[in-house]
C-alpha cells in the first residue's frame, strides 16, 4: 500500500501499534532534558523515543546521549540495556541557517555504542525503526525533513530492516556511488544522467551510518575501480571520509582514480537562499564529481560531455556553474 513518508504519523500510526504487540514502549515528548528520563526508563526495561524536531538541539542532550545511554550496556557487561531511540530531524530550506539545519550524524556515529540510521524511502524507515526498537543498544534516527512528503510502497506487518545492511538502488560496473538520507535521491539522478553517456553506476544506499556495510561497498569498488561518496553534511572528518579512508586501506590496487567526496563545505549554513542553494550539492554536483573520476579517459570531448549530463538533468550548462567550493566564512 502506499504510505506518505511523514515519520511522525509513520511512527505514530503504523509503527507504534506493532511494537506494542511486540515490546513495552514509552513516548517522550520535544524537551530536550527528557533524554536522561528516557536513559531511566530504558534501563527499567522500556522502550523509549525521543522527539528532536531539528538534530541541532540534540547537542543539549549529548552528556546524556554518550556518556550513558552509549556506555551503559558495555560497562554493565551487558546487564543493563538501553534500548532507546531518538527522531532527529535534519535538512534544509526556509533559510534555516546556520543553528537549524546542521546534520551532525558523523559526530555520533564517532561514539561506540550508537547506532545511527537515515533511511532514504518509506520502507526502510518503518523497517530501521522497527530494528532500532528491537535492539537493546541506542539509536539515532536521522530523518531528513526533505523526504517527509515522500512516497512509497510501505507493508503492513511487522518487519525489520537489519543495521549495516546495505542496499543496491542502481546496477553498473563504471562507477561506485554511496549514499544515504536524502542523498540517496540525488544519486539516482545523477546516476540517470550518466548512464545516457554510457556511463553506469552502482548506486549503493547504506541505509544506516553506523554500522555501515563496508563489504558491500568494498566488493562494488573491486569491480568499478572507481568510489564516489555522498554525504549532506561538512566534507572534512565526515562519513565520505571515512569511506574513502577505508576503500584506500582496503581495496588500494582497485582504484583506477582517487576517490572523491561529494558533501558540505566547511563553513556554517547561510541564510541567504541565493548562498543556500550554491551551499548544497545536487545531482548536478555528483554528476560532475563522477565525471571527474573518468577525467582522463574523456580527453578533449570532456567539456561536451558534461555539458550533455547537465542537459538531461535539465539545466542550462551556461547558468549551472556555482558550486559549494565557492562558499567562504569570515574566518
Amino acid at each position: 500500500m502506499q504510505r506518505k513518508l511523514l515519520l511522525a504519523a509513520l511512527i505514530l500510526f503504523i509503527a507504534l501499534p506493532l511494537v506494542t504487540r511486540h515490546h513495552e514502549h514509552v513516548t517522550v515528548g520535544l524537551l530536550e532534558a527528557r533524554l536522561r528520563r528516557a536513559v531511566g526508563a530504558a534501563m527499567a526495561g522500556m522502550r523509549p523515543i525521543l522527539v528532536h524536531a531539528r538534530m541541532d538541539f540534540l547537542m543539549l542532550t549529548m552528556d546524556q546521549l554518550v556518556n550513558h545511554a552509549a556506555k551503559w550496556r558495555y560497562m554493565s557487561g551487558g546487564k543493563l540495556a538501553t534500548p532507546i531511540v531518538v527522531r532527529a530531524v535534519v535538512g534544509k530550506g526556509w533559510g534555516q541557517a546556520a543553528q537549524h539545519s546542521q546534520n551532525l550524524h558523523a559526530l555520533l556515529a564517532h561514539v561506540p555504542g550508537i547506532n545511527v540510521a537515515a533511511p532514504s524511502c518509506a520502507y526502510d524507515a518503518k523497517g530501521l525503526l522497527a530494528e532500532a526498537l528491537s535492539i537493546d543498544t541506542p539509536t539515532v534516527f536521522v530523518e531528513h525533513r526533505t523526504l517527509h512528503e515522500a512516497v512509497g510502497e510501505v507493508p503492513e506487518e511487522w518487519y525489520r530492516v537489519p543495521f549495516g545492511s546495505s542496499v543496491v538502488r542502481r546496477s553498473g560496473a563504471d562507477l561506485t556511488i554511496v549514499a544515504f538520507g536524502h542523498m540517496v535521491g540525488e544519486a539516482l539522478k545523477a546516476a540517470d544522467a550518466l548512464k545516457k553517456r554510457c556511463i553506469c553506476a552502482d548506486v549503493i544506499d547504506l541505509r544506516t551510518v553506523s554500522p555501515w556495510d563496508r563489504q558491500a561497498v568494498l566488493a562494488s569498488v573491486r569491480r568499478s575501480g572507481r568510489l564516489l561518496a555522498l554525504d549532506a553534511s561538512w566534507k572534512s572528518f565526515g562519513v565520505a571520509a571515512e569511506i574513502c579512508a577505508t576503500v584506500a586501506d582496503e581495496a588500494f590496487s582497485a582504484l583506477k582514480a582517487p576517490p572523491r567526496r561529494v558533501a558540505l563545505p566547511d563553513v556554517p549554513t547561510p541564510c541567504s537562499s541565493v548562498l543556500e542553494k550554491a551551499y548544497y550539492p545536487d545531482a548536478a554536483t555528483v554528476a560532475m564529481e563522477a565525471l571527474g573520476l573518468f577525467q582522463d579517459d574523456f580527453g578533449p570531448s570532456k567539456v561536451e560531455i558534461a555539458q550533455s549530463v547537465l542537459e538531461a538533468l535539465g539545466l542550462d550548462p551556461a547558468q549551472a556553474t556555482a558550486t559549494a567550493s565557492g562558499i567562504r566564512g569570515p574566518f
